[in-house]
């Protein structure tokens, strides 16, 4: 999903690392650099040559797999723009801090390695100081990868954005290549411990047995998982980042057996999970991604009934998987057009079907999920966006999706107890709802007014309209 990123330099914090130096003193650099302007983030190089971008951080434990509920960063983002429109924005974040997503390439990145050996971090060194400026939880996908990996030419002049190159998988001979990429990022930002391998499987397509290349794929990742653990056996490392794809039940390669009113599941992306999840080298936790909808579009029967997909796949995952956290890297409810652009919804229905497919993950045993953020460029408006545009000084202003995807986040985070709360018999076809001890979700999935008795209360609701209950003040 979305384009690759634009072309920036970035403000990075530099110091080099001091060989030969006692750890005492090295300690103390690092202690007056946290002292500068921008959060003590901090660059150099290791022993090694390795650049390092950042100050570890020192957690009381291992890292959590389970991140919680965020967002995707794309092309465009909060990272740049008019810097009082961008302050919003981290203030907004930091009011509420979420896990952020960040490609390596593409999505707001530059080629991170133009040449073998030579690295241009610069943009992505912005975007992950924007996330913890704003306070979030880092997470890196480890796509897309350079041209010369591909079989194109080295040189950051002659990067292919087009999107056929970006979703171009690297060749064989270079996934170890690819795997010294990854360990590099990951000695680069070491305070971030989680890593997703790749993005939608692409570029590992079988053209001649018309199925996933599921080999070549799992190939990759056992390379970058162990490349990802030499560096640090604390990093979290998941896949495999397949689109599950639903299909029209009469259509070819729909499976038999797994399906429901939402469709049947493509037995070719089931067969692709199964090779994975049975000759991975291992996992922290498992991604995945997918629409409510089948690849051709269809709600079935209808946009909130379709969102029941998710509940389905999350637990057949989690079933597979022997219960590893399920994470969801993008999910969608509303059909795209040519342009991959999701516009013909009004924002009510659009954030109501959305706040009933995150309810459809959490029932399955979703603990994290990612909400990709079609950020436009300029402007004052976007259909589904976070936030307004930061490209302006009045930009930078949350949406209505920021404030579901916000407190679904801080209402539901991982381990949450879901409880069971009662609805009034005629209510329940109306209403998607999801409970814990301190928070009730309740969603009007009629484009009327209703009125409603959930958890005891009675309360009008407008079309479309999600509401959030507190528990603790009755």
């Amino acid at each position: 999903m979305g384009r690759h990123g634009w072309d920036s330099g970035a403000r990075r914090w530099r110091f080099t690392a001091l060989l030969g130096v006692g750890a005492a003193v090295v300690a103390l650099v690092v202690t007056l650099l946290n002292t500068l302007p921008g959060g003590g983030s901090t660059a150099g190089t290791t022993p090694d040559g390795a650049k390092v971008h950042g100050t570890p951080l020192t957690p009381d434990g291992p890292p959590e797999p389970e991140v919680g509920w965020g967002f995707t960063h794309t092309q465009y983002s909060a990272d740049h723009g008019a810097g009082q429109a961008v302050r919003r924005v981290e203030d907004a974040l930091r009011a509420r801090p979420m896990p952020q997503n960040q490609a390596i390439m593409g999505w707001g990145a530059d080629n991170p390695e133009p040449v073998k050996g030579r690295y241009d971090f610069a943009a992505l060194d912005r975007r992950v100081d924007f996330v913890r400026a704003s306070g979030g939880t880092p997470v890196i996908t480890l796509c897309c990868a350079p041209d010369w990996m591909k079989g194109g030419k080295a040189g950051a002049g002659s990067t292919d954005w087009s999107r056929a190159a970006l979703e171009t998988a690297p060749r064989p001979e270079h996934y170890a290549d690819f795997a010294a990429l990854a360990a590099t990022v990951a000695e680069r930002y070491p305070d971030v411990r989680h890593f997703i391998v790749w993005n939608e499987f692409k570029g590992f397509w079988n053209d001649a047995e018309a199925r996933w290349d599921h080999e070549g794929y799992t190939k990759l990742y056992n390379l970058v998982y162990r490349a990802l653990k030499k560096v640090n056996p604390d990093i979290l490392v998941g896949g495999p980042y397949l689109v599950m794809d639903s299909l029209d039940p009469r259509a070819p390669n729909a499976s038999g057996t797994f399906k429901g009113p939402w469709g049947a599941m493509d037995q070719r992306v089931l067969d692709a999970f199964a090779y994975w999840n049975r000759y991975k080298t291992g996992a922290d936790f498992v991604v995945v991604d997918g629409s409510s909808y089948t690849n051709d579009d269809e709600l079935l029967p209808d946009e909130f009934a379709a969102t029941d997909k998710f509940t389905a796949v999350s637990r057949w995952v989690r079933q597979q998987t022997g219960g590893l956290p399920l994470w969801w890297a993008e999910y969608y409810v509303e059909p795209a057009d040519g342009d991959d652009e999701r516009k013909g919804w009004s924002e009510a229905r659009r954030v109501a079907v959305q706040a009933a497919g995150m309810i459809a993950l959490a029932k399955g045993g979703t603990t994290s999920g990612f909400y990709w953020n079609p950020e436009k460029e300029t402007g004052t408006g976007c259909a589904g966006c976070l936030w307004t545009p930061t490209d302006r000084a009045g930009g930078g202003r949350t949406l209505p999706m920021y404030d579901l995807v916000s407190r679904f986040s801080q209402a539901f985070p991982p381990g949450t107890a879901q409880r069971t709360v009662q609805i009034a018999a005629d209510d329940v076809p109306n209403v998607r709802v999801l409970a814990s001890d301190r928070t009730v979700l309740v969603v009007n999935t009629l484009d009327r007014p209703i009125s409603a008795q959930v958890d005891g209360q009675r309360f009008d609701m407008q079309a479309y309209e999600v509401k959030w209950l507190d528990r603790r003040s009755g």
